[in-house]
């Protein structure tokens, strides 16, 4: 099988990482091959932010559990201090993070909601693809990493604390470090599961 179908298969999402610190080089190696990712245009709607310093990692993650913590108090829940804790611990501890943004600038300009909105999606299209390909390469350099969308649910409280420009959408941490455990394989369902096939047989849906 090739080398690039063993990295997809063998890849995971890991969340316990090594005290070893990962050196900046390390990371920008790894930030390289990411902006190789397709986008729409070409207009590579990705926008990088590298948190080494132990000080800012733990500002913004206790930034980000304060407004999880009001966000689940709207539904209800009690949200205790250990709970909390391991929210803040989850990012702050972490080796390095790269807090991922999207921006439209480059991408086309309608004056219609709709067609401004399709191309809102193909950003967001852009930067998946590109997050795989973070995802891969820090793989692929023996890195373990694990993807949180955490960002998203709290934009203008990450925007608040990292000082971003209002033109530039948090939308993910991705969590960064040498792995110090071996996650199992995740279940994938068959692929008859959700291919399907129409002039050349079988049912659609």
């Amino acid at each position: 099988m090739p080398e690039l179908f063993e990295a997809i298969k063998q890849r995971r999402s890991t969340r316990k990482y090594q005290t070893k610190p990962v050196p900046k080089q390390l990371v920008e190696e790894v930030l390289e091959i990411t902006i190789w990712a397709p986008s729409a245009h070409n207009a590579q709607p990705w926008r990088f932010i590298i948190l080494a310093d132990d000080l800012v990692k733990r500002e913004l993650a206790e930034a980000m559990a304060e407004a999880w913590a009001a966000d689940m108090a709207k539904d209800g829940a009690v949200i205790d201090a250990e709970m909390r804790t391991g929210r803040v611990e989850r990012f702050a501890s972490a080796p390095a993070l790269i807090l991922a943004c999207t921006t439209m600038e480059g991408m086309n300009k309608f004056p219609d909601k709709t067609r401004q909105s399709v191309e809102q999606d193909l950003a967001i299209q852009s930067f998946g693809a590109a997050m795989q390909n973070l995802l891969l390469a820090a793989h692929s350099k023996g890195l373990g990493a694990c993807w949180f969308c955490a960002p998203a649910f709290c934009k203008e409280t990450v925007r608040k604390t990292m000082k971003i420009p209002d033109d530039v959408d948090p939308q993910a941490l991705i969590a960064l470090g040498y792995p110090n455990e071996k996650p199992p394989v995740p279940p994938r369902k068959p692929l008859g599961e959700y291919c399907f096939r129409d002039k050349w047989g079988g049912e659609l849906f």
